[in-house]
């Protein structure tokens, strides 16, 4: 039983130099190991770099673009502006021009009213003095027919009192 007991111990055991080879193996197994850990972590590594750089110039090419769209609508924008003032200043111009004809034809009007008024005005006065002159001629010719009816009436008066006397 000893015996027995001696051959289970021993068959459990390993010499030194089977333990050395063991060692060795896992020694082996575990640089194998590490190298694959090295080049999965370099290649790894080196697709994040590349993916890094894709993302760099997508976001370069992003940024340009945006630039140029924001050119674009500033340019446009400005654009824009300055035709809507051109529009504005080209309608107030036209306004003014408008304006100033109307003024003219107000001042027209008016100046042709005022000379027709004047010219009414000389009408009337023109026929108020020939209508005073006609009444100081009536009334002239009045006092003359008025003067010789009275002498006329005084001499058949005087010529009635004579015979008669």
């Amino acid at each position: 039983m000893t015996n027995s007991n001696m051959d289970v111990i021993y068959s459990d055991m390993v010499t030194k130099m089977q333990q050395e080879i063991m060692l060795q193996r896992v020694m082996s197994q575990i640089a194998t190991v590490k190298k694959d850990m090295i080049i999965l972590e370099k290649s790894e590594f080196s697709t994040l770099l590349a993916e890094n750089e894709k993302l760099k110039i997508q976001l370069l090419q992003l940024k340009i673009q945006l630039a140029d769209i924001m050119n674009k609508v500033r340019s446009d924008n400005l654009l824009d502006m300055n035709l809507e003032k051109s529009r504005v200043k080209e309608l107030r111009a036209e306004h003014d021009k408008k304006l100033l004809e109307t003024r003219t034809d107000i001042m027209e009007m008016t100046a042709e009213h005022e000379r027709h008024l004047t010219q009414t005005n000389m009408k009337i006065d023109t026929e108020v003095a020939g209508l005073k002159t006609m009444l100081e001629s009536h009334k002239l010719d009045t006092i003359k027919y008025l003067a010789g009816s009275v002498f006329t009436c005084l001499t058949v008066v005087l010529g009635f009192y004579r015979i008669w006397m």
